[in-house]
């Protein structure tokens, strides 16, 4: 188990290193940005994307995955709400079952 020291106003423990993930994911995230920095570069400057057509397909593949994405966020939201009412009617439930059996036991 990771011991975190909390410091004087308990937020310490959330700039430091030993134990965070941001460390391995800068590892992949830094090299992938600069790779993407100089891509965006190369091809603002040359014809070379003019001529590829990269803006004309990227930002129709760019929309529909988008739209996907978010359908799929919705959806899954959706019915991840659904379930949580549906368990919390049956707790409810439950606990007046749980109730009117108490009360029988008591009245009799």
């Amino acid at each position: 188990m990771i011991q975190y020291r909390s410091g004087k106003y308990g937020l310490l423990f959330a700039c430091s290193l030993k134990g965070s993930v941001f460390p391995k994911a800068m590892m992949w995230a830094v090299p992938h940005a600069v790779l993407t920095a100089c891509l965006h570069y190369l091809l603002s400057d040359s014809n070379a994307a003019k001529s590829a057509g990269v803006g004309d397909v990227g930002s129709n593949v760019l929309g529909g995955f988008s739209f996907i994405l978010g359908f799929l966020i919705v959806f899954r939201s959706q019915q991840a709400y659904a379930r949580w009412w549906e368990g919390g009617t049956l707790l409810q439930q439950l606990r007046g079952e749980w109730f009117n059996a108490f009360s029988s036991c008591i009245a009799f």
